[in-house]
């Protein structure tokens, strides 16, 4: 999916995004390590932190989303899958720790034919 269908006013909008993952708004909360105000507020969702954390989460999805055939199964893969050499840690996981880099270079890397 396009970022620009994520976003709105310059800005990551959490309702596009449960819209479009067909989740809720709780449930991406706890997708990104935040508490559910951090996505329901508008002065929360402004936030540096939020902002971020939706940027990263999206960057991680747009990258998987053609291997998987939809943003459902990217954002299913992302909650669930654990990821080889990152001691079961999901994708989500890793993100919520600040890890973000570290899950688009493994992709990155994955893409290459490297198995990490």
């Amino acid at each position: 999916m396009a970022i620009q269908n994520y976003a709105d006013n310059g800005a990551f909008a959490p309702r596009k995004i449960v819209d479009a993952l067909r989740t809720t708004s709780d449930e991406l909360a706890r997708s990104l390590g935040l508490g559910k105000d951090a996505i329901q507020r508008k002065d929360r969702i402004a936030s540096d932190r939020t902002q971020r954390r939706l940027r990263q989460m999206v960057e991680v999805l747009n990258k998987v989303e053609p291997r998987f055939g939809s943003a459902l199964l990217a954002y299913a893969w992302y909650r669930s899958e654990p990821l080889p050499g990152f001691s079961g840690q999901t994708a989500m996981q890793l993100v919520q720790n600040n890890r973000a880099d570290d899950v688009l270079t493994y992709i990155d890397a994955v893409d290459a034919g490297i198995h990490a």
